[in-house]
């Protein structure tokens, strides 16, 4: 596709004289068989004017492995003549795939933007509108327009916070963009935060076994570098994670295990390792990453301690929990408490922090354990002081009490 075509291609729909029968004709005879059948439905839907049925059936062709080479003639010569009474989002999924077929980006970034230009003060049409403007600033990306990319980004951001509702597909194109925008300008917390939201917009048989990898290395990479981090567990509970099985990364999966359950020792010894020593970006930030590690230890400590036992936990044993020396224990519970971990007062007199509230976490199944047995004992409790008030010795000790 020449970058001349795709100009034509905007022409008012006035200005050109359209005859889809020889060119759908001419399609039925120079298409392999198993796509003939749907030039042949095209052109039976088209006459009939049922306009939603050509628009699935349409849809069933883009599907179809063999389809990719026809879609953009098939715009020019077909779908230009009726597209006013097509659906506008299923209309711009159709371009978006469409403008792949285009010979460069540049071209197809040409082309998406009269798209997205020519949807913009249809206010029925905002989901469209934020699908092609989207799928625009993904081109914008590739040519290296941040830019424009990220007012793309915020416009949209606007608009979807102002619909009641928005097709998955909406939100799976505006959570990819932004987290390769964010990726771009190296935004770790971003990219892992619209990453993951790309991923509950996605179902994961849609992505290929190296866009699975890549993602997951990607959202590993971010989670131990981004800043502001420190709850490991969402990405932990999703099955992204298990493209890195069997690859020469299955390693950073299992750094992030240990850096959830404050697996200090398992850190050492990975760090150590040529896979990690490969890795210049994490090198680089090893004391960062042994920073966010105590953090992250000290936030599972309190949290496997009960109420009673975190109101008084003594630099000793925090020292010995993260392996900081004592005299920087008030050091890392000021950074926690700086960052908004944990809430609580430190004593330095006693050399005690008195902790009394945790950021809230994903659990892991080893964590929803530590609930369990928490209850347990707390259930347990319970049933030996009812015990006790139905005893008449136990009412008369509450009595004096």
């Amino acid at each position: 596709m020449t970058k001349n075509e795709v100009e034509m291609e905007d022409a008012p729909e006035e200005e050109v004289n359209f005859d889809v029968y020889p060119f759908l004709k001419a399609q039925q005879q120079k298409a392999s068989p198993d796509l003939r059948q749907f030039y042949t439905r095209f052109e039976e839907l088209y006459d009939k004017k049922l306009w939603h049925q050509l628009t699935v059936a349409l849809e069933t062709f883009v599907a179809h492995p063999a389809s990719a080479s026809h879609l953009f003639p098939l715009y020019e010569n077909f779908i230009r003549d009726w597209k006013a009474k097509m659906n506008k989002l299923s209309l711009v999924r159709f371009l978006t795939r469409a403008s792949k077929e285009i010979s460069g980006p540049k071209e197809a970034l040409e082309f998406l933007s009269r798209q997205a230009k020519s949807l913009k003060s249809d206010k029925s049409a905002r989901e469209a509108y934020v699908l092609a403007t989207m799928e625009k600033a993904h081109y914008e990306l590739i040519v290296g327009d941040l830019v424009a990319c990220k007012k793309d980004v915020d416009e949209c951001e606007k608009i979807l916070d102002d619909l009641p509702y928005t097709e998955p597909v909406i939100n799976a194109s505006f959570y990819r963009v932004a987290a390769d925008y964010y990726k771009a300008k190296i935004a770790y917390p971003q990219y892992y935060h619209n990453a993951l939201l790309f991923l509950s917009s996605v179902s994961l048989d849609d992505l290929t076994a190296a866009e699975k990898e890549a993602r997951a290395y990607e959202l590993s990479i971010s989670a131990l570098l981004g800043e502001g981090v420190y709850n490991f567990g969402e990405l932990l509970q999703h099955p992204i994670l298990d493209a890195l099985k069997a690859t020469p990364y299955e390693w950073l999966r299992q750094i992030l295990f240990c850096f959830n359950s404050g697996d200090m020792d398992t850190f050492e010894r990975i760090s150590k390792s040529p896979d990690f020593l490969k890795q210049i970006l994490l090198v680089n930030a090893v004391p960062f990453l042994r920073q966010k590690l105590c953090l992250m230890t000290l936030i599972e400590a309190v949290f496997r301690r009960s109420k009673e036992s975190r109101g008084r936990m003594s630099f000793a044993e925090i020292s010995t929990e993260t392996r900081v020396l004592v005299d920087e224990v008030e050091h890392l519970v000021m950074k926690a408490l700086s960052l908004g971990l944990v809430k609580g007062k430190i004593d330095e007199v006693d050399q005690v922090v008195m902790v009394t509230w945790v950021q809230p976490r994903v659990l892991d199944r080893a964590q929803m354990e530590t609930i369990r047995d928490r209850l347990t004992e707390w259930s347990g409790k319970v049933k030996d002081r009812v015990v006790n008030l139905e005893s008449e010795d136990g009412a008369a000790e509450m009595f004096l009490q």
